[in-house]
């Protein structure tokens, strides 16, 4: 591991033990050494002051998963700005909620990307501030060279001699995150170097990551995970595969050739490897030692499968956590298998978990608690203050809002969400108990499982189901039976079952169900 209290420190320290090895590489193969990088973010970093950005200014920026966003993040830490990355996917009313509440002086976004004119919604939004509260927000844009999207447009670059200082302090709010949650409007999660540090440490410790491991960043970059995975390639000195978007036509392919060893990040993607592995007379990632996951919970199922195809890998090495606090647990490849399978690993160095009962008592081994925590990686707080005394309980434990039981070993396993629980007739039925039973049917590619309003039992419990590949669709009847089979109480096993060709999910993997709930909530049960 590098010493340092800052992100920039951090880079210079890496860039004095490694200088010329490789950083960065994307789908296009453009590649930058770690002193590339730093030189490269110098510069843009002088060229935004020229612009008249400097410490504690806010720039918010929604950039595709590029070396130029990577660059960008990191001129904005030379400089002490505060940053607030945002998922491509937010549009106009997210953003400019972001810009408004964020104070944020600079807007930075593309062109176009993904057929959306990101240049008019910015436009617009500027438009807007300035009309309804007086403020000009600056509005750059970057492209992606030979993107074939976008004007062209780089990042602004100036001499890096005429900067001053780095900023010395890793415990100054510097960066916010903003979550879509479950309340109306986005949250905005505040966050320093030494938060997300401690975040990226325990990530190198627990997966054991070496110089000579590359990682496939198949998620887009703005999350918060982006930023420690370059964390974690200033401590160990591994680089990272950009893909700008995950297309599971070309994705293997470039994880392949670039002989990727970590291969994440979450279930929707291991899915696409595995299915690839199958339909394949070669070993297709020959390198690849773990799956990381995270983002959502996964099939224990899938663990076993991903073991059997790539024989020479841990199999899943999932981790726990949220933007308010990232990785709160993680696995590690010398865990049983069982665990592997079936958890989300154990608490990385520093965190104290625990598992809250609704009456307030605490959770044994084995026994369902919300989880609460306290870690070197808890966000500050929220930017909107009035949100923090319902996140954190008396103690200050941050309330996660998630439930979850540990076993003997003090294994971490997600059961479901306080607020995603689905109440038939009075009993509560956890979602992912009946994805997790059924993802093992055969017939069964990918599931959600979503509470509907039911006029009879309160909420009736919604099976949608994807259907695997060179199988018939799983029927009603077979649905039923594997479920009761597997031991599932007959109130748990859903009333209906709906059959399509794809589960929405957003770039992270997460199963976008208020989207299917509203979907179906007008549809009528497959059997009483």
């Amino acid at each position: 591991m590098v010493e340092g209290t800052t992100f920039w420190e951090l880079l210079e320290a890496r860039v004095a033990l490694t200088p010329d090895a490789r950083m960065l590489v994307d789908q296009d193969d453009r590649a930058v050494t770690y002193a590339e990088f730093r030189d490269r973010a110098e510069a843009v970093a002088a060229g935004l002051a020229e612009r008249g950005i400097g410490a504690g200014d806010v720039v918010t920026w929604q950039l595709p998963t590029w070396i130029e966003s990577a660059v960008l993040l990191a001129a904005l830490t030379r400089l002490g700005a505060t940053q607030n990355p945002i998922l491509h996917i937010f549009r106009e009313r997210e953003v400019g909620f972001c810009v408004r509440q964020s104070g944020a002086k600079l807007l930075v976004v593309p062109s176009s990307f993904n057929g959306f004119d990101f240049a008019a919604m910015a436009a617009g939004i500027a438009a807007d501030l300035e009309s309804s509260d007086g403020r000009t927000l600056d509005v750059l844009l970057c492209d992606r060279p030979g993107s074939g999207t976008g004007a062209g447009n780089d990042l602004p670059a100036g001499d890096p001699s005429t900067l001053g200082p780095p900023p010395t302090s890793g415990d100054e709010v510097r960066w916010l995150f903003y979550t879509s949650g479950t309340t109306a409007e986005p949250k905005g999660a505040q966050h320093t170097d030494a938060t997300l540090d401690a975040a990226a440490r325990g990530m190198c410790q627990h997966m054991q990551i070496r110089e000579d491991d590359v990682n496939g960043l198949a998620f887009p970059f703005p999350h918060i995970a982006g930023s420690i995975w370059l964390l974690s390639g200033f401590h160990t000195g591994c680089h990272n595969v950009f893909l700008e978007a995950f297309k599971p036509d070309t994705v293997v392919d470039t994880l392949a050739r670039n002989d990727v060893t970590f291969a994440g990040s979450a279930t929707a993607f291991h899915q696409v490897y595995a299915a690839a592995q199958r339909a394949a007379d070669h070993p297709i990632l020959p390198r690849v030692r773990e799956f990381p996951g995270g983002g959502s919970p996964k099939p224990p199922a899938l663990h076993y499968e991903l073991k059997e195809l790539f024989p020479e890998s841990a199999g899943v090495i999932s981790g726990y956590g949220l933007t308010e606090s990232p990785i709160l647990t993680m696995a590690t490849p010398d865990d049983r298998d069982e665990d592997l399978a079936n958890t989300e690993g154990g608490p990385m160095p520093g965190v104290d978990l625990k598992l809250v009962k609704p009456d307030g008592t605490l959770a044994g081994v084995g026994e369902e608690g919300e989880i609460r925590a306290k870690a070197p990686q808890l966000m500050v707080g929220y930017l909107d203050s009035t949100l923090d005394a319902e996140a954190f309980d008396d103690e200050g434990y941050f309330r996660t809002g998630d439930l979850g039981t540990r076993n003997e070993r003090g294994m971490l396993t997600i059961t479901g969400r306080l607020k995603d629980i689905i109440i038939r007739k009075g009993e509560n039925i956890s979602a992912k108990e009946v994805e997790d039973t059924l993802y093992t049917h055969p017939k069964v590619a990918d599931v959600a499982v979503i509470g509907l309003p039911d006029a009879a039992s309160g909420e009736r419990v919604c099976a949608i189901v994807t259907t695997a590949e060179g199988q018939e669709p799983i029927t009603y009847d077979e649905m039923k039976s594997h479920l009761v089979d597997a031991g599932l109480m007959i109130i748990k096993v859903p009333e209906q079952l709906e059959l399509v060709e794809v589960i929405p999910r957003n770039p992270a993997g997460k199963v976008l169900k208020q989207d299917l709930k509203k979907q179906y909530e007008g549809s009528s049960p497959t059997r009483r």
